[in-house]
């Protein structure tokens, strides 16, 4: 039940709505004296549903400590908007645990991990009522691993890491300390972290460097990602097979063609001049599929005496 001082502490201040700016010079903050104020509803409730979700949300407990809470939130650019939905955040989770909560933010971009670091302030800058400092991993502080050996000190570190450096100029160093720690890693254990790499190159060009690893290094992986990029890169050598073979076809076939233009192009000519040319020396010159020899052919037309001159010493 609601107290009466309760209720006396704060109509007061819907009764006088000037009184802040006195209490708050009474108390050392000052705050210039508004030149309107407007009494708003006190009911906080929403009228509609409204889905706030964290990404992951943690329960952790220690022997020496309480436990607490961990939201952690993909991030991959700036937006204000989320600076008052994680204040929100852990108010909630506070008010519904009881157990304080700690929020951590993963960033891929450095400059959205150092815009997400900064400390947030809600409430007047005389006295801010609340201040937001999230923890960031990103590329700006997560350790560059490019050591198969410090990969298998901490394999999760390791994997975390490898995605929030996906636009590391040294990414293909980092995924290649990966893959050689993964070839002797358990399948149940290396399985899902093959999949969350290849999550966590989306659409970067880094993927593409961890598709062909995959393809090569962990060749022997069964994982569905592992499976699908094998069959990617079957079908891609499939078409540049097909692609060399019709290159190769169109380029025999080109050249077959420019043999049949020669050896049309010699029979007109001796035609023209009026030279005889036998059954056996005209399927000569039409199958000679010898580009240099027909050439020389051609060549030789102009000051041919019979067909035979075309062949001599060839």
């Amino acid at each position: 039940m609601v107290s009466s001082p309760h209720e006396a502490m704060h109509r007061i201040f819907q009764d006088h709505p000037g009184l802040f700016s006195g209490v708050s010079e009474a108390l050392g903050v000052r705050f210039t004296r508004p030149t309107a104020v407007s009494i708003m509803p006190t009911d906080l409730t929403e009228t509609s549903p409204l889905e706030r979700r964290v990404d992951t949300l943690l329960r952790l407990e220690t022997e020496d400590e309480e436990p607490f809470l961990l939201a952690i939130e993909a991030q991959g650019k700036k937006d204000p908007d989320k600076l008052a939905s994680w204040a929100y955040y852990a108010s909630y989770l506070l008010t519904k645990y009881r157990l304080q909560p700690m929020l951590l933010v993963v960033c891929q971009d450095r400059a959205t991990a150092e815009w997400a670091s900064r400390p947030v302030r809600f409430g007047p800058p005389q006295w801010p009522l609340l201040t937001l400092r999230p923890l960031v991993a990103g590329p700006h502080n997560m350790p560059v691993i490019t050591d198969p050996a410090e990969v298998r000190k901490d394999l999760a570190l390791a994997t975390l890491s490898a995605i929030t450096h996906v636009t590391n100029p040294d990414v293909g160093t980092i995924l290649k300390a990966m893959t050689t720690v993964l070839r002797e890693t358990p399948h149940t254990l290396s399985d899902p972290i093959v999949e969350l790499i290849a999550q966590g190159m989306g659409k970067h060009p880094a993927a593409e460097i961890w598709r062909k690893l995959m393809a090569v290094d962990l060749s022997f992986y069964k994982s569905p990602i592992s499976q699908e990029i094998r069959a990617e890169a079957e079908a891609k050598g499939e078409a540049r097979g097909e692609a060399r073979g019709e290159a190769r076809g169109e380029a025999r076939g080109e050249a077959r063609g420019e043999a049949k233009g020669q050896a049309k192009a010699i029979l007109t000519f001796l035609e023209a001049r009026g030279i005889a040319i036998p059954d056996d020396a005209r399927e000569r010159i039409t199958t000679c599929d010898d580009p240099d020899l027909l050439r020389l052919w051609i060549t030789r037309t102009p000051t041919a005496v019979t067909v035979n001159d075309l062949f001599t010493d060839e």
